[in-house]
């Protein structure tokens, strides 16, 4: 589904992403895993078009995504969760999802205007009994804990149409019963069709929940595998904890 071919950023003389290519398959969760500064973050940039790369391609369903604009990538089907909170502060949790439901993202005022749809009621009511959320749907965004806050924005983030999912550290700072809870929620995803790659720090979280594992260090991938096989790689564990 996704195909990263030889990809490199640098940042003046730092080599965020330096040659990195991996492939993502369809209807897979896929972790993207490596120390801080391995280029995680910036490898997630570059493929949802917040910045371009210096070199190499990104192709989603065989179509390039090098040089599109970030809602020409996310009208393709790419929906991106970001580290940092992002939900309107002074909006609903309903009014929040209902943004999310309209195609036309750029349209603030007109997608807010015209959002009571029943049609889009009804899909947002599923969405956050997925997420164990349904009694909070008429607070402000505002008056929700970090972990309320992160579970509403991964709604969001599946209420945008999408056929990647990309989650970047869905469990950073997340309370052991929600992170049980965005768990379960991400391995229904899969079970309805999804494809999901994900960025986590949390070791137990991600090789617990991935078909696949990819391993960045320095802006290169040193190594990829099933969970069993990272967990066992000697690459890895010289990348995290020295030689």
């Amino acid at each position: 589904m996704l195909q990263i071919s030889n990809l490199k950023k640098h940042f003046g003389g730092v080599k965020a992403v330096d040659g990195c290519s991996f492939e993502i398959k369809p209807n897979t969760i896929t972790a993207l895993i490596g120390p801080n500064g391995s280029g995680k973050s910036t490898l997630f940039d570059l493929i949802s078009g917040i910045i371009k790369p210096d070199s190499g391609n990104i192709k989603f369903n065989k179509e390039n995504l090098t040089n599109l604009s970030v809602e020409q990538i996310s009208n393709k089907g790419i929906s991106r969760l970001f580290q940092q909170s992002r939900l309107f502060s002074n909006l609903t949790i309903e009014e929040n999802l209902e943004l999310a439901l309209n195609q036309e993202d750029t349209k603030f005022w007109k997608n807010f205007l015209n959002r009571n749809n029943p049609d889009n009621k009804s899909t947002i009511n599923s969405i956050l009994k997925l997420v164990n959320m349904s009694q909070h749907k008429n607070k402000k965004s505002s008056d929700l804990s970090f972990g309320q806050k992160r579970l509403i924005e991964i709604a969001r983030s599946i209420l945008n149409p999408h056929k990647l999912l990309m989650l970047d550290e869905p469990v950073a700072g997340v309370n052991p019963k929600l992170r049980n809870t965005i768990s379960r929620v991400i391995k229904q995803l899969k079970q309805q069709g999804d494809t999901i790659l994900l960025i986590e720090h949390d070791m137990n979280f991600t090789l617990n929940i991935a078909d696949h594992v990819i391993v960045l260090d320095n802006g290169k991938v040193i190594a990829e595998g099933t969970p069993d096989q990272i967990r066992n790689n000697k690459k890895v564990l010289e990348a995290y904890l020295g030689d």
